[in-house]
C-alpha cells in the first residue's frame, strides 16, 4: 500500500495548538462577558422598575404612599443618567422621558409624541414595557432600552474575538513565512553543498574518459561517448544545484528543439518499457525565454516522477499547443495510477510523496523553478485514479 508522508506535520500540530488556544480564550471571554451582560440587565430592569414605582408614586395623585415619598421618588428619578426611558400614561400620551439622546432639538409637542412613540416601537423589541400602578384602576407604562455601557460591554466580546483572530492570521502569516525562508535557506545550501561534492568525482571521470579514448582498442569508442555524455549531464546537473538561490538568467530558446533534446537523452535513460512519444501544435521555431538548464531539470523531475508513478511500464506523451493571450502550453501525459482531490492538492507542498524514498521536492522544485523564475506556471491540468495524469506547463511566447 502506498504511504503518504510529510516532514512538516510538526508545524501543522503546532498551528492547531495555537488556533485552539486562541479559540479557548476568545470563547472564554465569550462567556464570562455574556454571563456580565445578563447581570447588568437584571441590575437595568430592576432600577427601572424601581423608576415605575416612583412615577406611580408622582403621577398617581391618589396612591395611598403619594405625598409622602415626592422629594425621594424625586430624586430616584433624577439619578437615572443613564438607561433611556418613556413613560405613557393613562391616556396614552407621552408623559415624561429620560436620557433619549438622539432626540432632535426644537421639536413641537406633535413631533416629540411622534418621535417618541417611534422609540417606544423600537424599545419593545429588546424589552416589553413595565407597567405603573397610579392607583383607583389605573396604569401607565415604561418603556426602557438598554444603557450605552450595556451595549457597549455587549459588543466587547466580539471586538476581542476580532482581535485575536487578526493576531493569529499575523502569528501564522509570520510563522509561515519564517518557515518559508528557513526551507529556502536549507535548500540554497544543500543544492550549493552537493555541486561542491560532486565536483571532484567528475574531474576523475573526465581523466578515465580521456584515459578510454588514448586506447580505443582496447576501450569500445561507442561506450566511452555515451560515459561522456553522462559526465556531461553530472556537469548539467552541478550547474543547475550551483545557480539555486540566484536570479537566472534567462534566453530566446526554441522550445521544440529544447524539449525534443533533451526527451531524446531521457528516453535512453528510463525504463526500456516506457514508451515515451512528443508531439507538437506549436509553429517551428516558436521561441521561449527560459533558462535552458532549470527549464530541462523541470521536465526531468515531471518525467521521472511519472516513469515512477507507471512503476516503469506504460506510456508517457509530452504534446506542446499554443495557447490564447501569447502563452505556450507542454502537457506531460502518463498512463500511471493516478492521483485523488486530495493528492493533487498536496503534490507541490514540500516533503510530500507516495514513495518510500525521496524527499518529495522535485514538483516542488519543479514549480518553483517555473513560477518565480520563468513567470510561468505548473499545475496538474488533470488525474483519474487507476488511468493516469495530466501536468501542464504554462509559458510566455514570443
Amino acid at each position: 500500500m502506498l504511504k503518504s508522508f510529510d516532514i512538516y506535520n510538526q508545524n501543522n500540530v503546532l498551528k492547531i495548538i495555537v488556533a485552539l488556544n486562541l479559540l479557548l480564550v476568545g470563547t472564554g471571554s465569550l462567556l464570562y462577558t455574556d454571563r456580565l451582560i445578563n447581570r447588568l440587565e437584571d441590575r437595568e430592569e430592576q432600577y427601572v422598575q424601581l423608576y415605575a414605582k416612583s412615577i406611580g408614586y408622582l403621577f398617581g395623585s391618589s396612591h395611598p404612599n403619594a405625598g409622602d415619598l415626592t422629594f425621594v421618588t424625586d430624586q430616584i428619578i433624577q439619578a437615572n443618567t443613564t438607561i433611556p426611558a418613556i413613560y405613557v400614561d393613562p391616556s396614552g400620551a407621552f408623559a415624561a422621558h429620560k436620557n433619549i439622546d438622539d432626540m432632535p432639538a426644537g421639536l413641537t409637542p406633535e413631533e416629540t409624541q411622534k418621535f417618541l412613540k417611534q422609540k417606544t416601537l423600537e424599545m419593545r423589541k429588546k424589552h416589553g414595557p413595565l407597567i405603573v400602578d397610579l392607583g383607583d384602576g389605573e396604569q401607565g407604562l415604561v418603556y426602557y432600552t438598554n444603557s450605552s455601557l450595556l451595549r457597549q460591554i455587549a459588543y466587547f466580546p466580539y471586538a476581542l474575538l476580532a482581535i485575536l483572530t487578526a493576531l493569529g492570521l499575523l502569528a501564522y502569516l509570520s510563522f509561515s513565512s519564517s518557515r518559508r525562508a528557513e526551507q529556502n535557506r536549507v535548500w540554497v545550501g544543500l543544492a550549493k553543498e552537493t555541486a561542491h561534492q560532486l565536483g571532484t568525482p567528475m574531474s576523475s571521470l573526465m581523466a578515465w574518459v580521456e584515459y578510454m579514448r588514448s586506447d580505443p582498442d582496447q576501450f569500445d569508442g561507442s561506450i566511452t561517448d555515451e560515459i561522456e555524455k553522462d559526465v556531461q549531464r553530472l556537469e548539467t546537473i552541478t550547474a543547475r544545484f550551483s545557480s539555486i538561490g540566484s536570479v537566472p538568467t534567462l534566453k530566446e530558446e526554441d522550445v521544440n528543439e529544447v524539449v525534443r533534446q533533451f526527451t531524446d537523452y531521457l528516453a535512453k535513460r528510463i525504463s526500456t518499457k516506457v514508451k515515451m512519444s512528443v508531439t507538437s501544435q506549436l509553429p517551428p521555431g516558436q521561441q521561449v525565454q527560459i533558462n535552458k538548464l532549470l527549464f530541462e531539470w523541470v521536465i526531468e523531475n515531471i518525467c521521472k516522477n511519472a516513469v515512477d508513478a507507471m512503476k516503469g511500464v506504460g506510456e508517457l506523451r509530452l504534446n506542446m499547443v499554443s495557447l490564447p493571450h501569447q502563452e505556450v502550453a507542454i502537457d506531460i501525459t502518463d498512463t500511471g495510477k493516478g492521483m485523488s482531490k486530495a493528492h493533487m492538492q498536496k503534490v507541490f507542498s514540500p516533503g510530500f510523496s507516495t514513495k518510500k524514498r525521496g524527499w518529495g521536492l522535485g514538483l516542488t522544485l519543479a514549480k518553483r523553478i517555473v513560477e518565480e523564475y520563468h513567470d510561468g506556471r505548473l499545475f496538474v491540468k488533470n488525474s483519474e485514479v487507476g488511468k493516469g495524469t495530466t501536468f501542464r506547463i504554462v509559458l510566455n511566447r514570443k
